[in-house]
């Protein structure tokens, strides 16, 4: 397994695997530049995109990057095994993100409306 040759805005080298026959991990492929920008610009132009959608999106198309990647012969089965369960892994961050933002917002409709129920209760109150 060979690392990415990319170079990073920060200066660091890229720490992905690059797939057999490629210096590039399929985050850095010039053979993908193509693809990728048209996911990032589909998901931009999304009103309702949110942070999640868009890390999913690209989770998805590394994902399938590797599988057509693996099936070619250009990726070693043994990586393409590592890097699915890290896909997996990063499904299950961004899912358990969904499920944080998801509680927060329950809980502040429910501030909304107990301060509504207490607006109410004063109201009549004070009509007493």
């Amino acid at each position: 397994m060979r690392g990415c040759s990319a170079i990073k805005a920060n200066g660091e080298r890229c720490k992905g695997i690059a797939a057999t026959g490629s210096d590039y991990c399929p985050a850095h492929d010039p053979a993908r530049a193509d693809a990728r920008t048209r996911a990032a610009s589909k998901a931009a132009k999304s009103r309702s995109a949110t942070v999640t959608e868009i890390d999913i999106t690209t989770i998805k198309e590394a994902l399938k990057y590797l599988y057509d990647a693996v099936l070619e012969g250009r990726v070693e089965r043994s990586a393409a095994a590592i890097a699915s369960q890290i896909a997996n892994t990063q499904l299950r961050a961004v899912e358990l993100e969904r499920r944080i933002r998801e509680q927060e917002n329950l809980e502040d409709r429910l501030d909304d409306l107990e301060g509504l129920l207490e607006e109410a209760e004063e109201r009549t109150y004070a009509r007493r």
